[in-house]
């Protein structure tokens, strides 16, 4: 069962993402403090992150960019992340703080789902 973290404060994503996954075997756990994400990836150990493109007062880039970081020195393990943008013209920017995957909002379940696979899944 695949252990999915959620990075979300508003309602509605959060709602989407449990629906779209609540026919699938993910074990989802919720986060909404950007600030401390990479203390929920060391605690959580998730096999990926989804992160919303605007949580509180953080960017979801800035949130991969804080994961990818922290991964890169050891602090972590190195999580994929897969980000919910606003608008499709983003996901330059999602490529460039480093996620693993995007899609953009609203979403259907099985692009969710497919994301978090290609995700997942080794190059």
């Amino acid at each position: 069962m695949p252990k999915v973290l959620l990075v979300a404060d508003a309602m509605w994503v959060r709602d989407a993402v449990h629906a779209a996954l609540s026919t699938s075997d993910y074990e989802i756990t919720e986060h909404d403090v950007p600030a401390t994400v990479v203390d929920a990836v060391a605690e959580r150990e998730p096999e990926v992150a989804v992160v919303d493109l605007q949580v509180a007062s953080m960017g979801g880039m800035a949130i991969t960019r804080a994961i990818r970081d922290a991964a890169a020195v050891g602090t972590v393990e190195d999580v994929p992340v897969v980000i919910l943008l606003d608008r499709r013209a983003d996901a330059f920017l999602a490529r460039r703080a480093g996620a693993a995957g995007w899609l953009a909002k609203p979403f259907e379940a099985a692009e969710l789902r497919n994301a978090i696979t290609a995700a997942m899944t080794p190059e």
